[in-house]
């Protein structure tokens, strides 16, 4: 009977460890109610999406601003404290009334983690990958995503975004499409590269995010409008990884 207890209490023991490893991965559901954009990609349940490594899948719209205001259901905390805590000031994660109570201390520099993923973001000309207009990969394209691909593959990549952009000239649903069909021509070229399909996230966000002043560019269609908006044309390519 002693040797049942025991083995009761062990059972008990090693059920406690492992609901407790579970809880640090548990789901974290946004309230998306008013919020667009998001800062991480979210199923239909508003659970945000994650890596096999358990990283926060972020969409093109992320900022540290928008991270450290996105509220999370059931928490006092943002989104950003739930994927990204280093990354957000210390004041948005840390309870008002425990930073009181503590004594000021001298701030050390915080230490560098040795497997913290780096991410490197590359903004790609869409003039110097694709002729105007088109989605087809020039050559000059194919080698500028050589060298992403040549970066790409020093690292244990966790995920690749390419997030497509279009200028102002034409409608709105033919510039998503065209930006849509950008960004996977990059994803498809890359993973020709030997990248994994599943690493490689391609959006497109049409003309809905210009880099241009809007008193910029000013004047109906023609060459010098053309070369003018050409920053809005463009591809951002973040690659996230580990040495």
């Amino acid at each position: 009977m002693k040797n049942v207890a025991m083995k009761s209490l062990l059972i008990a023991a090693l059920s406690a460890v492992g609901l407790s490893a579970f809880a640090q991965t548990k789901n974290v559901v946004l309230d998306t109610k008013g919020m667009e954009p998001l800062p991480y990609a979210v199923d239909a349940r508003g659970v945000i999406t994650r890596s096999g490594t358990g990283l926060c899948w972020r969409t093109g719209y992320w900022t540290q601003e928008l991270a450290a205001k996105t509220p999370v259901v059931g928490s006092e905390f943002p989104a950003g404290c739930e994927c990204d805590k280093d990354l957000m000031p210390k004041a948005v994660c840390e309870p008002a009334a425990k930073k009181a109570a503590e004594a000021p201390e001298p701030v050390a520099p915080a230490p560098v983690a040795a497997v913290k993923p780096s991410a490197e973001k590359i903004t790609v000309a869409a003039d110097a990958l694709f002729d105007f207009d088109k989605a087809d990969l020039r050559a000059e394209g194919k080698a500028k995503l050589d060298d992403v691909a040549s970066k790409a593959s020093t690292l244990k990549i966790e995920a690749i975004t390419a997030v497509g952009h279009a200028d102002r000239f034409g409608t709105d649903k033919y510039n998503q499409k065209l930006s849509e069909r950008r960004a996977n021509s990059v994803k498809d070229y890359l993973v020709k590269k030997g990248i994994a399909a599943d690493r490689i996230y391609a959006e497109g966000k049409g003309k809905t995010q210009p880099v241009t002043k809007p008193d910029q560019c000013k004047g109906p269609k023609s060459k010098k409008v053309i070369a003018c908006l050409q920053p809005d044309r463009r591809v951002v390519i973040e690659v996230i990884g580990t040495k």
